[in-house]
């Protein structure tokens, strides 16, 4: 791409920086796989309706006019708003298409081509564009048109059948993994994708199907099914091959997990819970043998551990070689002093006093400080700066545009409620 004459938000250094995103993306997914690229270097212009991404006005927590929901995952980004729907509006937009190294979007698979705005004939305009499009289930087969939420992926790739106590219902993840592992798949797709242009020359479709993301992430559990036939049931607490990699309840309701995954960790377990015996019985002499004997094993853990507080246990089992860990709030997470030292809480300082506290980057570089990081754009914030140093509107064709409607900015747009 030819160098654009300006940036819209200040200069910010990374390994992306040169780099130009038009993000088209609202909710979750897409903004999430935005930010990468944007934390990244790259300069992300975020384009949305006048009436706003939706996860803008999502309760229960504000910061000024936006939610928390959004302010999470939109910054570092430049913020415009264009009415696709007008004739002129489309045809800014394609004109900042052909000004951008990647365009992201995650609208049903057609809504797009239907305004107008379809990769074939913007490459034909830009050949190096790279076009990633996430949706629920990519853009073929007989799924392609359904509706898809992350709980509907998690529910329809069996991850939630694998989820929630042995013997009871299905459960949710408590993360949102159905979206944000597609953003994760999509970066890595436009990465790719660039990497392949500096040998080609050319962009490319990436088509990332939310349900396709879940059903590789079952991995070894997939492996499991496809090998012996049998349909694993919810996981619980443990794991399905090694009976020493569980969750425990400590002294008062206080609760931890080990990861006794070898033989030398096996045995650094049972010595600091006093359990030396187990040793060398029969019973649990290798990890099969746990293994097939589990159900009696994990009582008598159940029982040492009941003895003392997580805590306590967690500098003995530590100096034994054990791997363990409390099972943290997300109070005791965030201000965990190992989260604190890597930055990842950030104080987004907006306009107005504005301060918005989000989940950091956790992509570090060596030598490298974590920079200040821009907050989020109100609806509209960027309008006039993207599309007079991006695309060179001058001032009366800018005016024009915008008493017709056809651009928004900051205070002249109403967000939905």
């Amino acid at each position: 791409m030819a160098d654009l004459p300006h940036r819209a938000l200040p200069q910010r250094s990374g390994p992306l920086d040169g780099l130009t995103v038009l993000d088209l993306t609202q909710f979750l997914a897409g903004p999430f796989s935005t930010q990468i690229l944007a934390d990244l270097g790259a300069e992300v212009i975020k384009l949305e309706a006048p009436s706003g991404d939706w996860s803008r006005v999502l309760p229960p927590h504000f910061v000024g006019n936006d939610s928390c929901y959004y302010l999470s995952i939109n910054r570092n980004k430049a913020g415009v708003v264009i009415d696709m729907k007008d004739p002129e509006g489309l045809a800014l937009v394609k004109r900042l298409a052909a000004k951008c190294d990647i365009l992201m979007e995650n609208f049903r698979p057609g809504v797009l081509g239907r305004l107008g705005l379809v990769y074939e004939a913007l490459s034909e305009e830009n050949p190096r564009l790279i076009w990633a499009s996430i949706s629920g289930f990519g853009q073929t087969g007989p799924y392609r048109d359904r509706p898809a939420y992350d709980m509907i992926v998690q529910a329809m790739s069996g991850g939630m059948s694998l989820t929630g106590e042995t013997g009871g219902a299905p459960v949710r993840a408590g993360i949102p993994l159905g979206d944000l592992s597609a953003g994760l798949y999509a970066a890595i797709g436009v990465l790719a994708a660039i990497e392949e242009r500096h040998r080609t020359g050319k962009g490319k479709r990436i088509d990332i199907s939310m349900f396709d993301c879940q059903v590789a992430m079952l991995t070894y559990q997939a492996a499991y099914y496809l090998h012996s036939g049998d349909v694993p049931g919810r996981q619980g607490r443990g794991h399905e091959s090694i009976p020493t990699y569980r969750s425990f309840a400590a002294a008062n309701d206080t609760q931890l997990v080990i990861c006794a995954n070898t033989e030398r960790m096996w045995r650094g377990l049972c010595s600091v819970l006093g359990l030396g015996a187990l040793i060398e019985e029969d019973r649990f002499r290798t990890n099969g043998d746990r293994h097939r004997n589990r159900d009696a094993l994990w009582p008598l853990l159940e029982a040492a551990f009941a003895t003392r507080e997580a805590p306590d246990w967690v500098g003995d089992l530590l100096e034994a070689g054990v791997p363990v860990g409390e099972v943290n709030t997300l109070a005791d997470s965030l201000g965990d002093e190992q989260v604190l030292h890597r930055q990842m809480v950030l104080d987004l300082e907006g306009e107005n006093g504005l301060v918005a506290r989000v989940a950091g980057n956790p992509i570090k570089f060596d030598g490298e400080a974590d920079e200040r990081h821009h907050y989020p754009p109100a609806l509209g914030r960027h309008s006039r700066e993207v599309l007079q140093q991006v695309l060179g509107l001058g001032d009366s064709e800018y005016e024009d545009c915008l008493k017709k409607g056809v651009v928004r900015e900051a205070g002249g747009v109403k967000q939905q409620t």
